[in-house]
């Protein structure tokens, strides 16, 4: 069992007819029936910063857990993109410098032809970041390069204010919690901590239990539907 998933993040006091339409259509892409064939896939990003010791940390003892210093020295950030193929119990985070249009669309092409090369579509949940666009496929490859590249997805939003329902956060949470709740002095460790992460969780098969359903969705955030 993986990490559970549901409504777990509180929806916006006045939603309407846009939120509750791109609630739906994520709700309804997590309860479609396991297709290897096309495999759902979650992106989500988020950034790290990147801390450096300036003295040596004082190790544990029995009793006294690690100590560091006050002092530390900034090193920058890194971006972490995650992807998230929650029926298949697989994820990959990749460790960029940035998070451009550029950095994205290089995800998806990785994402397409190195991950899931053999799938004939991808389909792919979202949030409605600016950068998370077809446009984007465009600013990095040509023309012909980015048109095959969009239609190897089927691309779904979670609404605004509604990124909660982005499996690939949660997973987020996970690493963040399991991984990165330390110090990590430059981009390499990163990498290679959060690769190590990965590989576990893999090797395990840990997937997400999603239970929040269009029906629940619809008693339980009655008051974010239009009143017709």
């Amino acid at each position: 069992m993986g990490h559970p998933a549901g409504c777990q993040q509180p929806a916006p006091a006045k939603a309407g007819a846009a939120f509750v339409a791109g609630m739906e259509d994520v709700l309804e892409v997590y309860h479609r029936p396991h297709d290897p064939d096309r495999p759902v896939v979650c992106l989500d990003e988020t950034s790290k910063q990147l801390i450096a010791e300036t003295r040596v940390p004082i190790p544990a003892k029995p009793g006294h857990p690690k100590r560091y210093d006050y002092e530390y020295e900034r090193n920058g950030t890194a971006n972490l993109f995650m992807m998230f193929a929650p029926l298949e119990g697989w994820r990959h985070v990749e460790v960029t410098d940035r998070h451009t249009a550029v950095d994205y669309a290089q995800i998806l092409k990785d994402l397409s032809d190195k991950h899931f090369p053999n799938a004939s579509q991808i389909v792919l949940v979202q949030d409605n970041l600016n950068t998370h666009k077809p446009a984007s496929l465009y600013e990095a490859f040509p023309a012909a390069e980015a048109r095959r590249l969009v239609e190897r997805f089927e691309w779904h939003y979670t609404p605004k204010h509604g990124s909660w329902l982005d499996m690939a956060e949660s997973e987020l949470g996970v690493v963040s919690s399991q991984c990165l709740d330390r110090r990590i002095p430059d981009k390499q460790t990163l990498a290679e901590e959060v690769d190590a992460w990965q590989n576990q969780r893999n090797k395990n098969h840990a997937k997400a239990d999603w239970q929040f359903t269009t029906a629940a969705a619809r008693v339980k955030l009655k008051r974010l539907y239009p009143a017709l």
